[in-house]
């Protein structure tokens, strides 16, 4: 049966070795010199071999213990191994990060997103639901959610998406422009024409969640910067569905400046030239929460995956 060496006998006739002395070694290991020449004689003993002569300089070691010196050190090496990896898993990020996400993953960059916390928390696990952005701010106010993308200000729309007394904090990832999308054939209605010209006009409408809902409600509406109210021909969901219609000429929707420019240039959609809304890209989550594992390390990669 192989015999089992005790680490402090290993360092101890590593540290002699390097040395050429017991005192130096008993010095480096914070030892006293007895307990140092005791752990040289019990490996001596164990494994049956000369390890060290005098000479004028000091203690060198043996042919025998120069064969051995690699084979301790590796083992020794392999130890401070074995304890690092223990000491990272004691702190690693377990559980599950729950991510509400919105419709397009590439413009939310979701894979990096979710391949980047993964690398950074490999004993982790995410779970991912997908709605409008405005239905993720009652999850996360219930605790539902640990972080989700946003569409805008999470604290500003709180109260109206279900979330009233919630506080959020938010790290803003992008801004960007929403534009007025016509059908093609409709350059004379919108091109030149204020928001007050296009009320006029057929809009399709969303759910209240949507963030087409939520911008339109600053243009159109009681208290809105026009106060008009659009004539509104179909209730739209899906951004998918939203752009069919528009191309089958039903009405005007808002979409994102990088989709209106597509669909003008592939379909010969009309974007309208006069009116925009900015909106911004946010990652929401509840404030006080930032210091919770899970979502300290979800922050912690934004900056690789957004700069």
């Amino acid at each position: 049966m192989i015999a089992a060496y005790d680490p402090q006998t290993l360092r101890a006739f590593v540290a002699v070795a390097r040395e050429g002395s017991v005192s130096r070694a008993a010095q480096a290991l914070h030892l006293s010199q007895p307990a140092v020449s005791l752990q040289l004689k019990a490996l001596a003993r164990q494994t049956g071999l000369a390890l060290f002569t005098r000479t004028a300089h000091g203690l060198a070691p043996t042919r025998d213990a120069a064969m051995l010196l690699p084979q301790a050190e590796r083992a020794l090496a392999a130890l401070a191994d074995f304890g690092q990896a223990a000491q990272n898993l004691r702190g690693a990020v377990r559980g599950t990060l729950r991510i509400g996400t919105i419709l397009d993953p590439e413009f939310t960059r979701l894979g990096a997103f979710l391949g980047a916390f993964l690398d950074a928390a490999p004993q982790a696990d995410t779970e991912l639901r997908q709605a409008m952005s405005g239905d993720h701010l009652a999850a996360l106010a219930r605790g539902a959610l640990d972080v989700a993308f946003y569409l805008g200000d999470a604290n500003a729309d709180a109260a109206g998406q279900g979330a009233a007394g919630a506080d959020f904090a938010q790290r803003t990832l992008a801004h960007f422009t929403y534009r007025v999308l016509a059908p093609a054939g409709w350059g004379l209605q919108v091109q030149g024409r204020d928001w007050r010209a296009l009320a006029a006009l057929p809009w399709l409408g969303t759910p209240p969640a949507s963030v087409h809902h939520r911008l339109q409600a600053a243009v159109f509406g009681p208290g809105s910067l026009t106060g008009l109210a659009p004539r509104r021909v179909a209730l739209v969901e899906q951004e998918a569905s939203m752009l069919d219609l528009v191309r089958s000429g039903v009405g005007l929707s808002l979409v994102r400046d990088s989709i209106a420019m597509h669909e003008a240039q592939t379909r010969g959609l009309v974007v309208a030239d006069k009116v925009l809304l900015d909106c911004s890209l946010t990652l929401a989550w509840q404030r006080g929460r930032e210091s919770e594992l899970l979502i300290a390390a979800a922050l912690g990669v934004l900056d690789a995956v957004w700069g």
